[in-house]
């Protein structure tokens, strides 16, 4: 049974038991308080708790009282905001801007135990009440993603960096362990913030840059970036040029009289400082004073999953990860994941199922080439992108060894991949055998994988290789299935609406969905989030790193039509196809043989394909059901 003194102080009470008279530090988080490391609250306040310093957390505080934002105190040496897991606008609203149902970082789901822009709020709250006493300190995704000028899809505008608006000293961007040691350590030496200019993995605002004496790049200033969309599209191609610990400069970027820079990325943890992070003693749940209300949904989804690595060098153009966790994979060793997952057997309600041994991509173990070790990752070119890289390791085996050894646990029944397969990389390794025992052992009726698209010229503006790779994968994974005496269904993830795809597009992976046989229950619109490559594309119409005009659909009704195109058989959904068959000139997609759209007239419209006849396809043909999961940018 959890107890209190398992997890850190939460109120003044305590604090008497601990005998804390004042806290070094104390975290505000928008979450509620989950002990878990795939929590960043938790790790962060395990890291500090390591290494000597005494830390509180405030969860969830009711942002228009101060009450609740002082009942620990004022902290010796800082305030750590973040939003929690997730943006706080992203978990509020969905692509199209409507207010989300629930929450799952909160007590039973219920939403509005947050505010919306949560860093911000939350930290002008604290410089109320403290005024300028006690350092502010922001980090966390919300953060880390907001740090430059940047495109703000809820208000349609260029905001800027989340420093300057949230009032706080400093920004800590990326993962943070070893940053918030060595920032820690600085201010307990009895450093100023104000004296820690120079510090990786952190964002500083001054007055001036005449100081600034080692190697840095001048971005287009805020005022430029909001009046000029070609502006803002150089600013983030000269930003993600310099997101590499070893290559990266410091990057400056003017608002106003004011300078935000920020200092080169944070090298890189290594495999024993990852083990050691994953080893601290986290109490694996959620504190006890959510027990009465329902606890917190969120630690279903990954109470039985284990991490096992970070970073990821897909390079999809939608996903932000290059600008927070980096393309650099950092791996925990194979003893540390097998004494998790036999921790996790020891858990009262395990029934014998690891959900998941991976990271933001389940079969990207490690670096992606020898040369990322010692000259960091390419500028100007990806690994697996328009066709993997010639330097580019392929290897499976390492990965596969752990599966193996934790399956083979006396008390472990079976072992999911669910962090999503990067099957671009899979199908390229010479030796079969993963992908083999990925589908004998590793999943269960259905892999799920993410082509995003099937138009070349769309894959071409995501960073996703062409048409002919999925179909290759696909092929083999029948192939697998079949040899296994299987009945495995692949489910691709699809996305409409993505910066590049005109109406023809949609239209052309309307006729791959008719070919599989199934129409997917769940359609996945690009959501514009700050950080990545595709949001500069959605709000510019520029690829910055070509100067290319790319098309857009923006309207209301461009993204109803091309999710409507991937839901072609739904009735309510007739009106619109058949306007875009016809605009377009694709009779032939309108009338009642096997390879038309839809039927002229809607009250003779084809009825959904039921399960039971999608079960009967081939198994490369068939989608099956199952929710897209955002959650930790996993997808691959």
């Amino acid at each position: 049974m959890k107890k209190r003194e398992d997890f850190l102080p939460i109120n003044k009470e305590d604090l008497v038991k601990r005998k804390i008279e004042q806290l070094d530090f104390i975290i505000v988080t928008g979450d509620a308080y989950v002990d878990h490391p795939s929590f960043g609250t938790a790790i962060i306040s395990r890291v500090l708790e390591s290494q000597g310093f005494s830390v509180g957390i405030i969860a969830q505080p009711n942002w228009n009282d101060k009450k609740d934002f002082m009942s620990l105190g004022k902290p010796k040496y800082a305030f750590l905001v973040n939003s929690g897991n997730i943006d706080s606008m992203v978990n509020h609203y969905s692509v199209n801007k409507i207010r989300r149902k629930n929450d799952l970082y909160s007590p039973n789901g219920e939403r509005g135990h947050r505010p919306d822009r949560a860093v911000i709020v939350y930290s002008n709250k604290l410089r109320e009440c403290f005024k300028s006493e006690v350092p502010i300190i922001i980090g966390g995704i919300e953060s880390s993603l907001r740090r430059f000028a940047h495109y703000d899809y809820w208000s349609n505008k260029i905001r800027r960096s989340i420093l300057l608006d949230s009032k706080a000293d400093m920004l800590l961007y990326g993962m943070g362990e070893k940053t918030i040691i060595e920032l820690s350590n600085l201010l307990s030496y009895g450093k100023s913030i104000k004296d820690i200019t120079d510090l990786r993995g952190t964002v500083i605002h001054r007055n001036s840059i005449e100081s600034l004496d080692y190697s840095h790049v001048e971005v287009p200033s805020y005022e430029e970036c909001a009046e000029q969309k070609s502006k803002y599209a150089e600013s983030f191609k000269l930003e993600y040029y310099e997101q590499d610990a070893i290559k990266g400069r410091a990057v400056v970027q003017k608002h106003g009289d004011r300078y935000i820079i920020q200092n080169p990325p944070q090298f890189p943890l290594t495999v024993e400082e990852m083990d050691f992070v994953y080893s601290l003693p986290y109490a694996r749940d959620y504190h006890p004073i959510y027990d009465s209300m329902g606890g917190i949904p969120a630690i279903k989804e990954i109470n039985f999953s284990i991490t096992s690595h970070r970073g990821c060098f897909g390079g999809c153009s939608f996903c932000a990860l290059t600008f927070h966790q980096g393309r650099v994979i950092q791996k925990r060793s194979e003893k540390s994941i097998i004494n998790e997952a036999d921790l996790i057997t020891t858990a009262k309600d395990f029934k014998g199922y690891i959900h998941d041994i991976g990271g933001p991509t389940a079969n990207f173990r490690n670096v992606a080439c020898r040369k990322q070790v010692t000259e960091g990752v390419c500028t100007k070119r990806q690994c697996l992108f328009p066709k993997p890289c010639k330097n580019l390791i392929i290897d499976h085996s390492e990965y596969l060894n752990i599966l193996r050894k934790v399956r083979s646990h006396p008390k472990i029944k079976k072992v999911f991949v669910r962090s999503g397969i990067r099957y671009d990389y899979l199908i390229h390794d010479k030796n079969t055998k993963f992908f083999e025992e990925l589908c004998e052992h590793h999943i269960s009726g259905q892999l799920k994988v993410a082509p995003e698209h099937i138009s070349d010229k769309v894959l071409c503006h995501m960073g996703k290789p062409g048409r002919a790779v999925y179909e290759r994968f696909r092929d083999k994974y029948v192939k697998i299935n079949k040899k296994l005496g299987k009945k495995q269904f692949l489910v691709p993830y699809l996305m409409s609406s993505h910066p590049g795809s005109d109406i023809n597009s949609a239209i052309e992976l309307a006729e791959f969905v008719r070919d599989m046989g199934h129409i997917p229950e769940q359609v996945q619109d690009f959501y514009p989030t700050p950080g990545s490559l595709s949001t500069v594309m959605y709000y510019t119409g520029i690829d910055p790193f070509t100067g290319k005009k790319v098309f857009v659909p923006k309207t209301e009704k461009d993204k109803k039509t091309q999710r409507a195109l991937l839901q072609y058989s739904l009735p309510q959904n007739h009106p619109l196809v058949k306007e875009a068959l016809l605009k377009e000139g694709r009779y032939d997609l309108i009338g009642n043989t096997p390879k038309c759209l839809i039927r002229e007239n809607p009250s003779f419209q084809k009825k959904k394909p039921s399960k039971n006849n999608s079960s009967k396809k081939d198994s490369s043909k068939s989608v099956g059901k199952g929710n897209r999961n955002k959650k930790n940018f996993k997808r691959s």
